[in-house]
Parts: structure tokens; C-alpha cells; sequence
């Protein structure tokens, strides 16, 4: 049966979309643009957005992205939507919803499948990690397939039970696809509570997961993986960092992000923070691109990445990949 909504987009619409000016975009729908310097800003509400050809950043968030993510992020739009939003397909015409117009959808757990053969499969077989520390999160309903479309469900709670984030990945192998359910309280993503006052952050759970599998034991003495912390921030914030910092006794951060200029540069950002609050801390950097490279291709060393300060340049560098 065919969908008419659906929408068939070439990769030259594609790259044509990613590559818009923003400024110009924007100045073009009437919206207030401010020149500062070779950038441009923009008002979310009242937060600043700094623009820079295709790129964007917002200051208050810390996040940012191409012209694609700017339609998704400001715009509510979906991928193929925000592909005819930017070239000017008939989805242009339609306004910029005010935050208080926008209908924000309540969180809500995917649907379990009946097993969880293709996950095992996926995690164990095509990642690589180890059986025993995934069914560890499996148990204490972390981790679970989803019914509709068969993804890996990564479920973050608060310190009440409560699930607050989910985060979804592909499971089959030459799937793409990763996102949080909608309405996901990022300061709650995937983590792991333990009590030795060690927490050591990632920007993916399948990153997090895989070190625990590379280093079941973290100490001289043989003291288990579980009773240190672990937190997935399904993105480069901080925001679930400083929410374990808060609910449990924390006096040791182990950064362990991406090998890459995006996670690298988020380390010295979170750094600088935790170096302003007297918080002890250690750079852990992957020897591949991030840890579950490490782990499907056997290295399992980290480094000690030196101390800098990151450069605005440093920034766009990241936007741009």
C-alpha cells in the first residue's frame, strides 16, 4: 500500500539543503538577523544563536549543527521535511511555531518485543559486548528491544525509578539510525549508578557498555565495574554528568568521549567546568574513533589526553563533520 506521505529525496537535495544560508534564510522569513563580526546571531526565544554560513550554534545550549538540524531543531520539522523546508518546497510556507503553539508529545517507553534475539545478536555479536555486562542492564530494565521496529532501547531513570530517557539505536547491522524518544529528559540519559565515587561519562551507551566490557575490573584490588558510575550523554552535553553529580556522592570524573574533534573538544569544555568547581578529574581518550572501535578491533589502552584551552575555531571544526 502506498503512502502519500512519503517522500523520495535525491543525496544532491540532500547536500543542497545541508548547505543553506542560514542568515539569509532567515532574513528572507522576516525574522531579526544581527550582524557580529564574520557571524551572525539569532534569538531563540531569548537565548543566542550564532550562525556561520551552513552552521549554527546555540550559546545557551552548547549544541549545534548544519542547515538540516537548524530546521529540525527550530522548526520541528523531520528529516525529508526540513530537506523541502530549506529548498523551498511548499513546507517554506509554513510559520515558525512559537514554543507556547508547539504540542509537546508526553514521554513515553517503546513497546517491548516479545524477545530480544536481534539485540543479543547486535550488541554481542556485531559490538562485541561481553554477554554477562549486557545482561546485567538487561535485568534491571536498561536495555531492551523495542516491538515496532526491532531497536535497541537504552533507558535512562531517575533516582526514583522512574524512566525519564530513552534512546534508540538500529539493531541491525547496517542500520544508521539513533534517536531519543520524544520528550527524553537529557539529564537523565543512560546511566549507571555505583557507589565508589567514580563516574566516567560517553557520548553513546554502546561507548559506555564497551568499556565496561574492556575493563571489567577497574582496580588493583579486582573491585567489580558495578560499583563505579557510568553515564551516556546520547550527545556531547554535560547535563547528565552534573544530574549524577547531584543525586549521588561523586568526587573523581573520568571524560571519556570520542577520539574526534567534537568530543574532544566537549572534553576540555566539561573540563574547564569541573577544574572552576575543584571537581577531580582525567581525560581518557580511545585509541580508534571511540570505544567500541576499541573494542571490535582489540585495543583496550586509553590515553591521557593533555590539558588546552578549546578555540572558538575549535568549535565550528566540530559543527562541520
Amino acid at each position: 500500500m502506498s503512502n502519500s506521505n512519503y517522500v523520495r529525496l535525491s543525496q544532491e537535495e540532500i547536500d543542497r539543503a545541508k548547505h543553506t544560508d542560514l542568515a539569509m534564510m532567515l532574513q528572507g522569513m522576516g525574522e531579526t538577523v544581527r550582524r557580529s563580526g564574520s557571524e551572525y546571531e539569532w534569538l531563540d526565544g531569548g537565548k543566542k544563536v550564532t550562525l556561520r554560513g551552513n552552521l549554527w550554534y546555540h550559546q545557551y545550549e552548547m549544541k549545534g549543527g548544519d542547515a538540516i538540524d537548524f530546521a529540525k531543531r527550530f522548526f520541528g520539522k523531520t528529516f525529508p521535511e526540513a530537506v523541502v523546508f530549506l529548498n523551498g518546497g511548499s513546507s517554506a510556507q509554513l510559520l515558525r511555531s512559537s514554543p507556547a503553539e508547539k504540542e509537546k508529545k508526553p514521554f513515553a517507553l517503546p513497546r517491548k518485543a516479545a524477545d530480544m534475539r536481534r539485540l543479543f545478536g547486535y550488541l554481542c555479536g556485531h559490538r562485541g559486548i561481553d554477554r554477562d555486562v549486557l545482561l546485567t542492564f538487561v535485568r534491571k530494565n536498561m536495555v531492551y528491544e523495542s516491538a515496532d521496529h526491532y531497536n535497541v532501547v537504552f533507558v535512562g531513570y531517575d533516582k526514583n525509578r522512574s524512566a525519564r530517557h530513552a534512546h534508540q539505536r538500529g539493531s541491525y547491522s547496517f542500520s544508521q539510525f539513533k534517536g531519543n524518544v520524544d520528550s527524553s529528559n537529557p539529564a537523565f540519559s543512560f546511566h549507571w549508578n555505583g557507589t565508589s565515587g567514580k563516574i566516567f561519562l560517553f557520548e553513546a551507551p554502546i561507548d559506555m557498555l564497551s568499556f565496561i566490557s574492556m575493563h571489567p575490573f577497574m582496580d588493583m584490588n579486582g573491585n567489580n565495574w558495578q560499583q563505579h558510575s557510568y553515564a551516556a550523554a546520547c550527545s556531547v552535553s554535560d547535563l547528565v554528568l552534573f544530574q549524577c553529580m547531584k543525586d549521588s556522592d561523586i568526587d573523581k570524573v573520568y571524560l571519556c568521549l570520542d577520539n574526534d574533534d567534537a568530543g574532544q573538544s566537549a572534553n576540555r569544555r566539561i573540563a574547564a567546568k569541573l577544574r572552576e568547581q575543584g571537581v577531580e578529574f582525567e581525560i581518557l581518550v580511545p585509541t580508534m574513533k571511540d570505544w567500541n572501535e576499541d573494542l571490535t578491533s582489540g585495543c583496550a589502552a586509553v590515553q591521557p589526553e593533555p590539558e588546552s584551552e578549546e578555540s572558538e575555531e575549535e568549535v565550528w571544526m566540530a559543527l562541520s563533520l
